[in-house]
């Protein structure tokens, strides 16, 4: 195992290096036999890292795994090394010489009138380039993501020189002047990070904020004993234990899954000593019934269909079109199949009349086009028919149905409308439940640019009883693993993932908080993000109508 995460950590400076980081951060809290050779190999490839994230994950593990006195004074040193001397911003001569470098790359335009071979004259514009420099950057990585405007690796890189000086100080190996001296430049380094987030346009208001007070813990956790007595356990022990809970929950799912997954697999489809039908080999003798009972066993086990669920699902999925009072009654069965929205239509003629080119006109509203248009057809007194019309849909969206019946009246000659009920297309019918990374959805949230946010204004007082509500209402999957058995605090925040059938992604963020000055009520905002405009206003519009309360509580109020 350990050489094989030595050649792992070699790919740390490429684009799958936030795979191998994670999986090394993991050996390293669950192994402790191989954290020595494993810190060092951190130390040495800390300079050809480049991914901000990769980083802080390296600055992390070194500074809460760094026990012997050896590995502290070399990490701490590898560090402020890469990050070079306070302040971490450009400097004026830098920005001139950056300004300078930049005119004379610039292309420059030349125009002159020159003689063409006809006799007229015309303009001739030159654009001349200068050669590309060789990139001659020797810059540490560290620094110039430091100097680029990272807070957040600035934040990170101050925890970890101050976890190195506390541990530093408890070492009797390592002497009281190089611990100051240690403190003294780390503070220095600080200061810098702060200084730099204060300059940095980039940087919003709350990062800045958040730096101050959180490199202010650590410069107090260093400088003032009666703070270091008391965040010394925060620092040292409190975030590996936490990070120990947290290893230990992913492993309990993985666990739970796998024990599902072998609970599928046992299940018995089919006996050993079953009969085996060969369609093929009957004879033609055999009567058509039998085949037919044949086909049906087939579809059923080709497809999974279950016959005990199929009614309710059925009849969930009916629309009332006209009034029992109509001369023509209707209604529609509709069927989702991914791409296509499949309408059968029960027209009943009421009347002691033959109905005579009736016709069922459908338009559509939202991204949905009619392929087939239902036909005309006659209809004898009291009778019914089914009719048959075809939609595709080509995203994930809300959308509409709305139509009219038109038919001939064949005793009075006139001509005669129904107008029907809207079909309301419920975006549930193409969001499945998905997984994917934390960084995937990070890297989704930031890149997507269609938001909504919905008010939370619920009567349910149970956060994880309300993070279930929208789960289940809004067919998605929870990406935040928590322990559903009890609420440990007033404020929980969620990610939910889901993809559409025709590959739209859905992400949403539950931010909800118990508020004791609103009589316990829950407050907060739910953010949705997507690619495309119609999922994020129609996952919206269903968390708002769900929202409100659990089903029970809706009928009873």
């Amino acid at each position: 195992a350990e050489s094989v995460v030595h050649v792992l950590a070699d790919f740390l400076g490429t684009d799958s290096g936030m795979q191998v980081i994670i999986f090394v951060r993991a050996i390293v809290e669950q192994y402790p036999d191989l954290r020595p050779p494993l810190l060092n190999k951190l130390v040495e490839s800390i300079d050809s890292v480049q991914s901000n994230q990769v980083l802080c994950v390296c600055l992390w593990i070194l500074g809460e795994y760094t026990e012997s006195a050896d590995s502290i004074t070399e990490a701490f040193d590898t560090i402020v090394e890469q990050a070079g001397e306070p302040p971490f911003i450009i400097q004026t001569k830098d920005k001139e010489a950056e300004k300078e470098a930049a005119e004379a790359e610039a292309p420059k335009m030349v125009t002159k009138n020159v003689v063409l071979s006809d006799g007229t004259y015309a303009t001739q514009t030159v654009y001349s380039e200068a050669k590309a420099p060789v990139a001659s950057d020797t810059t540490a990585s560290l620094r110039r993501m430091l100097i680029s405007g990272d807070v957040f690796l600035g934040e990170t890189m101050a925890a970890s020189l101050t976890k190195l000086c506390l541990r530093a100080g408890d070492l009797p190996e390592i002497e009281p002047t190089k611990v100051k001296s240690m403190t003294g430049t780390a503070v220095l380094a600080m200061c810098g990070v702060v200084k730099m987030a204060e300059v940095t346009v980039a940087a919003q208001r709350s990062s800045l904020a958040d730096c101050q007070e959180r490199i202010t813990l650590c410069c107090r956790a260093l400088l003032d004993p009666s703070a270091q007595a008391h965040l010394k356990k925060i620092f040292l022990k409190e975030g590996r234990e936490r990070f120990a809970e947290f290893l230990k929950i992913i492993k309990e799912r993985e666990l739970k899954e796998a024990a599902k997954e072998a609970d599928k697999e046992q299940e018995v489809t089919t006996q050993a000593d079953d009969l085996i039908h060969f369609r093929q080999l009957k004879s033609m003798a055999v009567s058509g019934g039998d085949l037919d009972l044949d086909d049906g066993a087939d579809l059923a086990r080709a497809t999974g269909y279950d016959s005990a669920g199929a009614l309710s699902s059925e009849l969930s999925h009916v629309y009332q079109l006209s009034g029992f009072a109509d001369p023509v009654y209707a209604e529609a069965l509709v069927t989702v199949h991914d791409y296509d929205i499949v309408l059968e239509i029960l027209v009943m003629n009421r009347t002691p009349n033959t109905l005579a080119n009736l016709t069922v006109e459908l338009a559509t509203m939202g991204d949905m086009k009619i392929v087939e248009r239902p036909q005309s057809h006659t209809i004898g007194p009291l009778d019914q028919m089914t009719i048959r019309a075809s939609i595709k849909v080509s995203s994930t969206e809300t959308g509409h149905i709305f139509g009219t019946i038109v038919y001939d009246d064949a005793s009075t000659r006139e001509k005669c409308y129904v107008n029907l009920n809207d079909i309301h297309m419920d975006i549930m019918d193409y969001i499945r439940p998905a997984h994917c990374t934390d960084e995937a959805f990070r890297s989704m949230w930031a890149e997507f640019e269609w938001e909504n946010k919905v008010a939370i204004s619920t009567s349910i007082t149970s956060l994880l009883e309300f993070l279930n509500h929208i789960v289940s209402s809004t067919n998605m999957s929870c990406l935040t693993p928590f322990d559903g058995k009890s609420e440990k605090g007033s404020f929980l925040a969620a990610n939910l993932y889901a993809r559409s059938v025709f590959g739209e992604d859905a992400l949403v963020n539950v931010s909800v908080e118990k508020k004791d000055d609103n009589d316990g009520k829950l407050a907060g905002y739910i953010r949705i993000r997507s690619k495309t405009q119609g999922i994020a206003l129609s996952l919206g519009d269903r968390i708002t109508s769900v929202q409100r309360g659990l089903p029970e509580q809706t009928s009873k109020q």
